[in-house]
């Protein structure tokens, strides 16, 4: 049977196995990985276990080293320049009036891309945008397109219950959610009081309407972390 160990790579994100590799880690230490998308350093979010070779696809990417004081100063490093690039990259857009929204920046750990995640109406042409970034950061660019419960998701803040909202905090996928949930539960259809700060119908109108499908998906999300293959 394999040996797996959990890695996350955002703060409450989904969990992905890895191949441990013999390396001793314990939950809350930080490592870094291989993933499709190259090297990434995570934190350790389920300590390391055997299970079925059905719970796998093989090759199960691998845990590289637990991270040294150099990877956790790349990190650092990593987050100015996150911030830079946001700015930047706010200022850009505004120069060339792109009815988009930019909602945050990703670098890869190893510096090879930098990814700017951002909201629009439609389809936006963002190639002289791409074009003038690239200039900027001399590596290569995405831009990806995000729907507006991402938006809600990597922002966070405060729901109408008073609670942090649940897609920033346990919420692993988005479930589908139906008017006909509020009705069951003989809710106002008012859409202002049924739905999110991201304006979608309220992610917790799933949770009473099949309580026991909710705590066994919950349950699953904490025991069975996916496999590592992308982060």
């Amino acid at each position: 049977m394999p040996q797996v160990v959990g890695v996350r790579f955002k703060h409450l994100g989904k969990v992905y196995h890895f191949d441990p590799r013999g390396i001793l880690l314990e939950v809350g230490d930080f490592c870094v990985v291989e993933t499709a998308r190259g090297l990434e350093y995570g934190e350790v979010a389920s300590k390391t276990r055997e299970v079925s070779d059905t719970a796998v696809i093989a090759p199960l990417k691998a845990v590289l080293r637990k991270a040294n004081d150099e990877d956790k100063n790349r990190v650092l490093s990593k987050a100015k320049t996150e911030e830079e690039a946001f700015a930047i990259a706010h200022d850009k857009i505004a120069a060339h009036r792109l009815e988009m929204k930019l909602v945050d920046v990703e670098v890869a750990f190893d510096g090879s891309k930098i990814l700017f995640y951002f909201t629009a109406d439609g389809r936006v042409d963002f190639r002289e945008l791409v074009k003038d970034l690239a200039g900027v950061f001399k590596t290569r660019i995405e831009l990806r397109q995000i729907g507006v419960r991402d938006e809600a998701k990597m922002i966070g803040g405060l729901g109408p219950c008073g609670r942090m909202l649940c897609c920033s905090t346990f919420l692993g996928d988005f479930a589908p959610v139906s008017i006909k949930m509020a009705k069951e539960q003989n809710l106002s259809l008012n859409p202002a009081k049924i739905s999110g700060v991201c304006g979608r119908l309220m992610c917790c109108l799933r949770f009473e309407c099949n309580l026991p499908e909710v705590l066994a998906a919950l349950q699953r999300a904490q025991s069975e972390p996916e496999q590592g293959n992308e982060s």
